[in-house]
């Protein structure tokens, strides 16, 4: 039996507002289970709660209700410095924004994480030089944080989250401030981490290529899990009863389960309302493809035939990703 990494459990959480439409409710019973080893996307509109999510499942903001479990341990009923030690030694953290730390280099702002958890700085700098050359940024060792490009901040960002050998990683669109080239050989990484290594991943992101990187993707909207797909979902395991929510609008809230068993989101007819029953019928929803390589060049024309070029040698354009039917 596969443990949990990550488990939340009725998770609410409400920002309090003096405006007059009142509170606001950013999250609403989310229920959610990480195993080891596992990569999850969450995807979903701005606005939905994914930035919440992170933050509370990441131990960074106390829910309103409900409880979430780190490796076993629930982190709303420990004290600050019990979080911290367990943050520390379970899980690192990727924002888009980077979050370096302004008057260090990006060697020290990588090598920051061990020296708080008592490596001595000598070790950690080794280290740091290591991750850096590893992401191929080590030329860039010695400068600050304001003279890098987003996308040399990003890896640095990335290095420091991947230096004490985290079990967890909580990224919030890691590849948003890079270009496709890199954002795919930071994939490469993850995929590498994931397999091999057994780190398990919680991703939001707006990007199908990184959501296909995950085992299953979840969406979240107004707070919500609306949609599960993936390898991880088990249709079969379903309970008879089933909450359906139904708010003022007339929008309807199915469990993940139930939606993927009924054929995921999509155009509904309905028909034989009667007696309070109501059937629901709809056509096939379309599966996201495979994504691969483009072969052909969408600004020259080029045809990379049997080559996994990454740039374009006629004119230098990024090869993109195309989804292609499976």
């Amino acid at each position: 039996m596969v443990e949990s990494i990550l488990k939340a459990s009725s998770l609410y959480h409400v920002y309090e507002s003096k405006a007059e439409d009142g509170n606001v409710v950013a999250l609403r019973g989310i229920h959610i289970d990480i195993k080891e080893g596992e990569a999850i996307a969450v995807v979903g509109p701005s606005g939905s709660g994914k930035s919440t999510l992170m933050k509370c499942l990441g131990g960074l903001m106390k829910p309103s209700s409900g409880s979430v479990m780190l490796a076993g341990k629930n982190m709303t009923r420990l004290s600050g410095k019990e979080l911290v030690h367990l943050r520390q030694k379970t899980v690192s953290f990727i924002f888009q924004e980077g979050n370096l730390l302004p008057d260090m280099n990006a060697r020290d702002n990588v090598a920051q994480p061990l020296r708080h958890q008592g490596v001595s700085s000598r070790k950690a700098l080794k280290l740091a030089d290591e991750m850096l050359d590893r992401l191929g940024i080590l030329h860039r060792a010695r400068a600050l944080p304001m003279k890098l490009s987003g996308g040399e901040q990003q890896r640095v960002a990335i290095a420091r989250a991947l230096i004490t050998n985290p079990r967890l990683i909580l990224a919030d669109e890691p590849t948003g401030a890079l270009d496709p080239i890199t954002s795919r050989e930071v994939l490469a990484l993850f995929k590498e981490l994931h397999e091999k290594d057994g780190v398990s991943f919680l991703i939001v992101t707006h990007s199908k290529e990184v959501a296909s990187f995950a085992d299953r993707s979840l969406e979240l909207r107004d707070g919500r899990f609306v949609a599960e797909h993936g390898v991880g979902v088990d249709v079969e395991d379903l309970s008879r009863g089933r909450e359906l929510i139904i708010d003022e609008t007339g929008t309807v809230t199915l469990p993940p389960d139930v939606l993927l068993r009924i054929g995921g989101p999509g155009k509904y007819v309905t028909s034989n309302i009667d007696n309070g029953l109501l059937s629901l019928q709809g056509e096939k929803v379309e599966t996201m493809g495979k994504l691969e390589l483009s072969p052909i060049c969408p600004a020259c024309k080029h045809d990379y035939g049997d080559s996994d070029l990454q740039e374009c040698p006629s004119c230098g354009s990024s090869r993109p990703m195309v989804e292609v039917s499976q």
